[in-house]
């Protein structure tokens, strides 16, 4: 299979091919993993009884993976990706800045999957009777982890997309048999549990981790479907895709988070929760997963590395990517605050990604959904604004961001709003609606028409 060479560049007519139901198992192989586990435990860990974490679980996941469909609209029909469609509300230069933090977002989640794989592999190891692991041997176990991962999405599209397919049939069964084992055990008592603010947090972040954080990758994997493809199909099994794995899967953590209890690492730490029989298996399925996750991923900050502005190839972007979360993986691993670093990541995220969803779909709405395909590319084009930038979106994007932040409870600072309400976290509701309105408000100027094909 030939490596693929394009970047956000356009895709022509020519070269569509595919049906939206392969959006279904592309989104079903990414999510349906064990980070996803992971991050029920996490929520359960903020002090939520089990049927609070289920309910946040429930809720936030209804509320954040509409977005991923609706992000994956416009690439059928404009072919390229979400963050260069991005354009149209920030213009091209303006465009950077976001496209810049949608890699970062990408970096930060591809290095929390390269240590998780880290730690499967290294308690497989133990479990193979390797217990005196030095420092040396982690750091080969990550430069190993990370040749292996570097393959799919280096090849692109096409194999991302297959590889996805085969994953989601052995994810299925794995977690079928994984659930299984785990649910005679689970403590289903209601007692304790959080009060209503502990539990606003606990749905900003499953929304954080979920929905809200896959959205800037909506268009990368439907740009190369048929322009004439069923919107409705597309938007609903990019959405399904997500949404029911994420449901059930983060369920499924929350519950062995209800057996073991304060468990080290989130992966060596949940077979404490399994018979002996089936912790090789477990550990094989987290490794395994995690480079399906990563996959997807990789391929789509590189993407966004080339929106940022930054002149390199598809390929060489994907390289980069992977050194600096090896870099990234060697500082995790020897420290012993995963869970923090993760909570603050996820809680940081949401300052830029619910500004941008506001503008980007209210843009999209103010459009009709019609864009200028070429003129997302050309200089001095219709969405070129002033000097490269539309300041209406850039605004738009930083009142938006002061919404968020005076609203946030996270590991990294509390707002004074969260701080006035007994600690709440209304971050994702105030940064996504704040920044809309204000767009709305200040993109009053005829929206551009499209050159016909």
């Amino acid at each position: 299979m030939a490596v693929e060479q394009r970047g956000i560049e356009l895709v022509s007519p020519s070269e569509r091919y595919g049906r939206p139901r392969d959006l279904l198992f592309l989104w079903t192989g990414t999510t349906l993993g064990v980070f996803t586990l992971v991050y029920g435990t996490v929520v359960v860990s903020l002090g939520l009884s089990f049927p609070q974490a289920v309910l946040a679980i429930v809720i936030g996941n209804l509320l954040s993976f509409p977005l991923v469909g609706l992000t994956s609209l416009q690439g059928p029909a404009v072919g390229t990706s979400t963050m260069a469609i991005s354009r149209a509300a920030f213009g091209p230069k303006g465009a950077r800045v976001l496209s810049f933090f949608g890699w970062v977002n990408m970096v930060g989640f591809e290095a929390g999957g390269m240590v998780l794989i880290t730690f499967a592999s290294l308690a497989l190891l133990d479990q193979a009777g390797i217990t005196d692991q030095s420092a040396g041997l982690k750091i080969g176990v990550i430069v190993v982890a990370a040749l292996i991962q570097l393959v799919l999405p280096l090849i692109g599209h096409a194999a991302v997309m297959r590889a996805q397919k085969y994953f989601t049939w052995v994810f299925v069964a794995m977690f079928a048999v994984m659930a299984a084992l785990i649910g005679p055990k689970v403590q289903l008592a209601s007692s304790g549990g959080a009060d209503f603010a502990t539990f606003t947090v606990a749905v900003a972040l499953v929304m954080s981790c979920g929905g809200l954080s896959w959205a800037p990758l909506g268009s990368d994997y439907s740009r190369y479907l048929p322009a004439a493809s069923s919107r409705k199909a597309v938007f609903g099994y990019a959405a399904l895709g997500g949404l029911v794995p994420y449901i059930l899967l983060m369920t499924l953590g929350a519950a062995v988070a209800t057996v073991v209890k304060d468990a080290g690492d989130p992966i060596s730490g949940l077979p404490g929760a399994l018979p002996s029989w089936f912790v090789v298996p477990y550990l094989v399925l987290a490794i395994v997963t995690l480079f399906a996750v990563n996959t997807t991923d990789l391929y789509s900050s590189g993407l966004n590395l080339q929106a940022s502005g930054i002149r390199m190839n598809r390929s060489a972007a994907v390289v980069l990517d992977l050194v600096i979360c090896v870099a990234i993986t060697c500082v995790a691993v020897f420290s012993d605050s995963f869970n923090t670093m993760l909570n603050t990541f996820l809680g940081l995220l949401i300052l830029w990604l619910a500004p941008w969803a506001g503008i980007y779909l209210t843009d999209w709405r103010r459009r009709g959904g019609s864009y200028d395909a070429e003129g997302l590319f050309a200089d001095g084009g219709p969405y070129h604004g002033s000097g490269g930038i539309r300041w209406n979106g850039i605004v738009a994007q930083v009142a938006g961001m002061v919404a968020a932040a005076l609203w946030i409870n996270s590991t990294a600072f509390t707002g004074p709003i969260s701080q006035a309400t007994g600690g709440s976290d209304f971050s994702i509701f105030a940064g996504f609606v704040v920044a809309g309105l204000v767009y709305a408000a200040l993109d009053r100027r005829p929206v551009p028409v499209p050159v016909p094909a």
